[in-house]
């Protein structure tokens, strides 16, 4: 990746499959009202929400509401084997705790399998995809992403991945927080849309799943950076819509570490969601002032929503947080 701005925002929608508050489609204080605008916010049921994944939420559903958008919310819980029973229902509890109501039901991926299965067969139709029989082991230490060594067939017998068959050449995009971006695709090599176990890959299922869903804005973490080229040439290859990009900077801890569920980052205090939402609207820079502390999650988003501004954290890719406190 060369001329990259090192910041990150995430707009992501979604939708869901149970009945949940949702937002009433008027128009937030301040904002410009554009109904065809659509965000969403898509994690992974893998724990509860900390600080970081509340920060990605709040900057994608500011980013929506301050233009009358549409906030969406998928739950990506494709990726099975790391799910945790009950967590898509603690998270949703914290969202609602926090006041960041979604519009419509919340969608689930795992419920989606019949859209990924015909996304997939026309990629095959089209000659765009391979199998690979490869293993991680055996592709560790490459020099690029992926040295095309299944590209004309399966090196041997067994299970295998599907990958998608990248041509030769330079992507570029403007993020809207992270700048100019751009990438060699040889570097990055062939991307798994269907892995050796049969589960579709998550390159595969959000592109997908932002088109079905409408979403015209993906506001998401900076971690997610790198991926954008790859969904990029699976949205030219099935004639899907490309949506806009903003990479929110990511949380990290005071050794520079992601703060992540899997790494017991301390969840987010819902008997404190004004505290929380003041907390992650420091780290993005917004300056609320005093006056809101220890007023309820309403009263805070009334004042975050007109004043939204995403250009306080261009060209941050990481903002460090106390893990103690995150």
């Amino acid at each position: 990746m060369s001329g990259v701005n090192a910041s990150t925002a995430t707009a992501t929608t979604a939708t869901a499959d149970s009945p949940a508050p949702g937002h009433t489609g008027r128009q937030p204080p301040g904002g410009d009202a554009d109904s065809s605008r659509t965000g969403r916010f898509a994690p992974s049921p893998t724990g509860p929400l900390h600080i970081g994944s509340v920060l990605a939420a709040l900057g994608s559903w500011l980013d929506a509401r301050q233009r009358g958008g549409r906030w969406l919310l998928r739950i990506e819980d494709l990726d099975t084997p790391r799910v945790i029973p009950e967590a898509a229902g603690t998270m949703l509890r914290t969202l609602d705790a926090l006041g960041l109501e979604w519009d419509g039901v919340v969608e689930y991926q795992s419920r989606n399998q019949d859209r990924y299965r015909a996304a997939l067969q026309t990629l095959k139709d089209s000659g765009r995809v391979f199998e690979c029989s490869c293993s991680r082991r055996e592709l560790a230490g490459a020099d690029t992403g992926y040295p095309g060594t299944c590209r004309d067939g399966p090196v041997r017998p067994g299970p295998t991945a599907v990958r998608l068959r990248l041509d030769p050449g330079e992507l570029c995009f403007d993020d809207r927080v992270q700048g100019r971006c751009s990438y060699r695709l040889e570097q990055l090599g062939d991307v798994v849309i269907r892995r050796r176990d049969g589960l579709f890959a998550y390159q595969l299922a959000v592109v997908v799943d932002d088109a079905h869903q409408g979403v015209t804005d993906v506001v998401r973490g900076a971690d997610l950076l790198d991926s954008t080229p790859w969904q990029m040439q699976l949205q030219r290859a099935l004639g899907l819509p490309q949506p806009r990009y903003a990479h929110l900077p990511v949380v990290v801890d005071p050794g520079g570490a992601k703060l992540a569920k899997s790494r017991h980052a301390v969840p987010a205090d819902t008997t404190r969601p004004g505290a929380v939402l003041l907390q992650a609207l420091k780290l993005l820079r917004q300056r609320p002032p005093a006056e809101l502390a220890g007023l309820p999650p309403a009263q805070v988003l009334a004042w975050a929503v007109p004043n939204w501004n995403p250009s306080a954290i261009q060209g941050l890719a990481s903002i460090p947080c106390d893990v103690a406190t995150a």
